[in-house]
């Protein structure tokens, strides 16, 4: 259906999960809301950080290196832990000294396919995003130039940076480098994917229940929809406030729009089961407490997604989707521990 006023379109009311919702006209329907769910397409390389073999193993090497911090103490993977879904099993991270960050980290698992980086989207590629926390004074603590001459030393990375990028070691190459890596890090093939390829047996009877209240009843997918199970998009869920932090505002504080506070990023699904704790407090220990937040429709808080609201999931309808969610956790690579130079 679509409103019109004279010859302008105002807006589009779309049906979708058995809701109607109200659709800005400067968005494609195929874009606005898209619920397809499905098996992931090939990961987007830019053109200007091609993906090629030698460089995707500096970077691996640079991910688990703790040079990169300014004592030595942590690396990427201190915080991504490969086990974990490439996520901090610990509700906040610790930095250099023991300092306490104040999210829990996300998964770099299937980051690739994100449309922005962190919770609160400030960082526009994975480029981008590999050098914010070599720069946070709580997480590495280190400047640009300080791990550039730390590297600098090594003879193997001098090499390899040669070989890479024909010439020495820089800022923009560990960037490129540790973005290559990253994009390698992928959850594919899982129960889901095996099922909508035909395999009537991959999902249980329970999981397929789940899928279908994932769809309907649930709501989820009205968020986490696409073949990553994100919509890429910033929501005010009403995740009560804990950790260090008095008030954590969000894509608020880059945005400074007053409709993105306290709004953060959609996170995939992808192998949920595997990056506990969930939300970007690390408030809920387990995907029943989540799915039980959602049940209650969130805290009561002002500016929360109006689309938040009590679900009336039964017991039985509660398992089922977080069988459904069991059922995303897909194969990986790439998780040996590579031998430091």
């Amino acid at each position: 259906m679509i409103l019109q006023t004279g010859r302008q379109t105002k807006a589009i009311l779309v049906v979708a999960a058995g809701l109607l919702l109200l659709v800005s006209p400067s968005s494609s329907l195929s874009e606005e809301p898209s619920l397809a769910l499905g098996q992931l397409p090939n990961v987007p390389i830019p053109s200007h950080n091609l993906q090629f073999t030698s460089k995707v193993e500096l970077g691996k090497l640079l991910f688990f290196d703790p040079r990169l911090s300014k004592d030595g103490s942590v690396s990427c993977a201190s915080c991504h832990v490969p086990a974990a879904g490439f996520a901090d099993p610990r509700q906040f991270s610790l930095g250099v000294g023991g300092k306490q960050g104040g999210r829990n980290a996300p998964p770099a698992m299937n980051a690739a396919y994100n449309h922005l980086q962190f919770w609160d989207g400030r960082a526009g590629s994975l480029e981008e995003q590999a050098l914010g926390p070599i720069q946070n004074p709580i997480e590495m603590a280190e400047t640009l130039n300080g791990v550039v001459t730390k590297l600098s030393r090594v003879k193997v990375y001098q090499a390899r940076f040669q070989a890479v990028f024909g010439e020495d070691v820089s800022a923009d190459g560990i960037a490129k480098a540790i973005a290559a890596f990253e994009r390698t890090l992928i959850s594919t093939n899982s129960p889901f994917d095996r099922s909508i390829a035909g395999d009537t047996t991959a999902l249980s009877a329970s999981a397929q229940r789940g899928l279908d209240l994932f769809q309907g009843k649930a709501r989820c997918v009205l968020c986490h929809n696409g073949p990553n199970f994100t919509d890429n998009k910033f929501h005010h869920i009403g995740v009560p406030q804990t950790g260090p932090l008095q008030e954590d505002v969000g894509r608020y504080a880059v945005t400074k729009r007053e409709a993105d506070r306290r709004a953060f990023k959609t996170p995939s699904l992808r192998s949920v089961a595997l990056s506990a704790p969930y939300m970007h407090t690390g408030g809920f220990k387990t995907l029943e407490e989540v799915v039980e937040f959602y049940n209650s429709g969130g805290e009561a808080v002002p500016g929360k997604d109006a689309l938040m609201s009590a679900l009336n999931l039964t017991d039985q309808e509660k398992k089922d989707l977080v069988e459904f969610m069991n059922g995303l956790t897909g194969e990986l690579t790439n998780m040996a521990l590579p031998k430091l130079p």
